[in-house]
């Protein structure tokens, strides 16, 4: 008896924390239409700016508490929404996505920055951890009693807000008719921030609580991770209910206590269960939860991308493949590996071009199934022994149709999904392989048969070799991985150009209209999960063989949504999008820092300088992904727009290739150093089109839009220079009207010219 109210207490303290978590994501939802995955990480600086106030600088906790929670959480919500949320309206799901989680990941960057992970900090529970009452035999802490009371305050309090104050309907109302809400005299915009202010709190809130009873260490993924589990309550309520909300986070709690209290001895992988439970329940609220209709018309949004042709896809694949091999040249031969390990990176990326830039689909967790695929290759495709080692192509194919195979049991179940629902269950299925394929360490005997999943929480991979080609040559490995991405890259662009990929783009504007016209959506879904999960493995078992050896954190769900945040920041709708998201995620931020802190080594002087860069360079990334919002599209799409204006000024095309050119005979003879060329090389390649635009504007621009830059724009004709003719034919222009350009008036006579005139007369 005495047990069984220990985890019954121990639940419901749990499932107090994660409905206090989950009501800010539902006030927030329901406010600005929203999902914030950075919650977790509000929840992580929070906890983390609460111990620095405490335990760093000695303040007592009421008034630590003060600080934190109403003025720290309120302020980085309201921040985080005028800022970035309310600049999101008219943009795709992925790209709400791709922002809220480029917050998460800078916040947890910008913790590491302040606070550095290898240092212990913990936190104690309020009033201690001997004070507290007896309940039926089982202590309960001063602590714990207050998680529940004030997760049922929280409860009660929203419920009443939003049913019974007029204040509570307005804020309901800012997702379903703003404009409605403008005519009653209210603003949609200050409600909205009223709302991110108060979610925020309420993130910062359950992270200051959940940090003791987790175990009081401070560590910034594992807290994030830790309040992301309230997702799962969040959906049982869809986001909308709060009673619901709260009911499912108790239900989550009371679940997890008593798996550990009661779950039989024997069961080796029951703390690893215990960890996904939260991510289970949410994949199976997902499923259950009745879904929307499918979206009739399609919605008007600021991405926009071109598909180019198989010729054009053909000739820049062979460019690329020329590129990396000059670019070869120049590298020392520990840099090629590194290489090597971004162009599978961007292999990987590739199924997100595939599946999201065309189809429309989500998939937040890419390498989980390269993790699949390795763990398939590790057990069942290597040949030799010791350094003579090698993966087999037909292991290698074994790997690839075993994923595609996973990516569709995955989407069977969530072919109903769309949106924010499926990317909120492809993140559960990435977080259950993370949490409990990827740590499964132990030995299991399956029909007489011994075998471990993860051997030894490490897989050494060895390299291919087919026939005469052995990758174990590092400049084979680079060019045989960027042949391959080539090679995709055309048969992606291909595809797309094709009926199926019409089809698929069909399908992504409007589900409803591709239905009534005979298209089987069930199939088309499942096909291109199929295939994305195929080429996601193939990425995934070359990246594993480039690094050698790999680890469970090498595939956890963090660095899944690095990649689709940089793959989007570049432009998801591009093959070229790809393969900058993937060669940035896999090396490119990672080698400016290590540059970084190596110089900080060799010039003491200057370390504080280099230390500094070097932080910022990890924000760096987060902090492109929130600007995506401003250019959805990505920066690809923009450099593609640039550069078709630029082929109208060819002198400055191919003034700035000869410098290039130059540049890279410099850095091959040694004259110059490698990092000036590539510094030198990146800067030339994104300001050509300025410099374009500036030397010949009339060959870039046009003749009308230079005339437009030039005159007054139309809306201040009357306020910065007064009506004239030449002003009313501009007005009329862009208005659409009937406009004839005025003929310029007759100059006036001279004095001499008006004498003969009136001589004559």
């Amino acid at each position: 008896m005495n047990t069984f109210v220990t985890f019954t207490i121990l639940g419901l303290v749990l499932g107090s924390v994660y409905a206090i978590a989950a009501s800010g994501l539902v006030l927030t939802y329901n406010t600005s239409g929203i999902f914030n995955f950075a919650h977790g990480a509000q929840a992580m600086l929070g906890a983390f700016l609460y111990w620095q106030l405490t335990a760093g600088w000695g303040l007592p906790v009421p008034l630590a508490l003060l600080v934190v929670l109403f003025l720290a959480g309120p302020l980085m919500g309201l921040a985080l929404y005028v800022v970035i949320m309310r600049g999101l309206r008219d943009t795709a799901e992925v790209t709400k996505i791709v922002v809220t989680v480029s917050i998460m990941l800078g916040m947890l960057f910008l913790s590491q920055w302040f606070w550095h992970p290898e240092k212990p900090r913990s936190l104690g529970m309020f009033f201690g951890d001997d004070t507290g009452i007896r309940v039926l035999g089982a202590f309960v802490r001063v602590h714990e009693i207050l998680c529940v009371l004030a997760a049922v305050g929280i409860a009660v309090g929203l419920r009443m807000l939003f049913q019974r104050t007029r204040t509570g309907a307005t804020m309901r109302g800012v997702v379903d008719d703003p404009d409605l809400l403008r005519l009653n005299g209210h603003n949609p915009e200050r409600i909205a921030a009223f709302s991110w202010a108060l979610g925020s709190t309420l993130a910062v809130l359950a992270g200051v609580l959940i940090t003791p009873i987790s175990g009081g260490s401070l560590e910034a993924n594992m807290l994030t991770l830790l309040v992301i589990d309230a997702f799962a309550a969040a959906m049982f309520g869809r986001l909308s209910s709060i009673p619901r909300t709260f009911v499912g986070a108790l239900v989550l709690g009371l679940a997890g206590a008593y798996l550990i209290g009661y779950a039989p001895s024997s069961w080796a992988w029951t703390s690893n269960l215990r960890v996904s439970l939260p991510m289970v329940a949410l994949f199976v609220v997902l499923i259950v939860l009745p879904q929307d209709r499918l979206r009739g018309a399609a919605m008007r949004t600021r991405e926009r991308y071109h598909v180019p042709s198989v010729r054009k896809a053909v000739v820049w694949a062979v460019a690329l493949v020329a590129i990396v091999y000059l670019i070869r040249l120049l590298m020392v031969e520990s840099a090629i590996t590194t290489f090597t390990l971004g162009m599978t990176f961007a292999i990987v990326a590739l199924s997100l071009t595939l599946l999201t830039g065309y189809a429309g689909e989500m998939n937040l967790a890419p390498l989980s199934f390269g993790a699949i695929a390795t763990i398939v290759v590790f057990h069942f495709g290597i040949t030799g022994t010791g350094l003579d080692q090698r993966l087999t192509v037909w292991g290698v194919l074994l790997a690839v149709a075993v994923t595609a195979l996973v990516g569709g049991l995955v989407a069977l179940p969530a072919l109903r999904l769309r949106g924010l629902y499926l990317a909120l269950a492809t993140m559960a299925f990435g977080v259950f392989v993370s949490n409990m394929v990827l740590r499964d360490t132990t030995e299991h005997e399956l029909f007489g048969v011994k075998f471990s999943i993860f051997s030894g929480g490490s897989l050494v991979i060895p390299p291919l070799r087919i026939g005469p080609l052995d990758l174990q040559d590092e400049t084979t490995f680079l060019m045989t991985a960027t042949v391959l991405f080539a090679l995709l890259g055309v048969g992606v662009v291909a595809l797309r150009n094709r009926g199926y990929g019409r089809r698929l783009a069909a399908m992504k504007d409007s589900p409803a209209a591709s239905a009534m016209l005979g298209q089987n959506l069930i199939t088309l879904k499942l096909s291109v999960f199929m295939l994305s999960a195929a080429i996601a493995g193939l990425g995934g078992v070359l990246m594993s063989s480039a690094t050698g050896a790999v680890a469970g954190e090498n595939f956890n769900i963090i660095v899944s949504l690095t990649l689709l945040m940089l793959t989007v920041v570049a432009g998801i709708g591009y093959v070229s999008g790809a393969l900058f998201g993937g060669v940035m995620a896999g090396v490119g931020f990672a080698v400016i820092m290590v540059s970084f802190n190596n110089l900080a080594k060799t010039q003491p002087e200057l370390e504080g300088l280099y230390l500094l860069l070097g932080n910022i360079a990890a924000v760096s990334p987060a902090l492109i992904g929130i600007g995506v919002g401003h250019n959805p599209s990505g920066s690809v799409h923009q450099m593609v727009e640039g550069y078709r204006r630029l082929l109208s000024a060819r002198p400055v095309l191919y003034g700035g290739g000869a410098v290039i050119a130059l540049l890279y005979v410099l850095a091959l003879t040694g004259v110059l150093g490698n990092w000036w060329f590539a510094a030198l090389t990146i800067t030339i390649v994104f300001l050509l089109p300025v410099v374009g635009e500036w030397l010949m504007p009339g060959a870039v621009l046009g003749a009308d839009e230079v005339e437009r830059r030039r005159t007054t724009p139309p809306e201040l004709v009357g306020l910065d220079e007064p009506y004239t003719a030449e002003g009313r034919y501009r007005l009329d222009r862009e208005l659409g009207l009937p406009a004839a350009r005025p003929t310029p008036a007759a100059p006036e006579p001279s004095a001499s010219v008006a004498k003969e005139l009136s001589a004559h007369v």
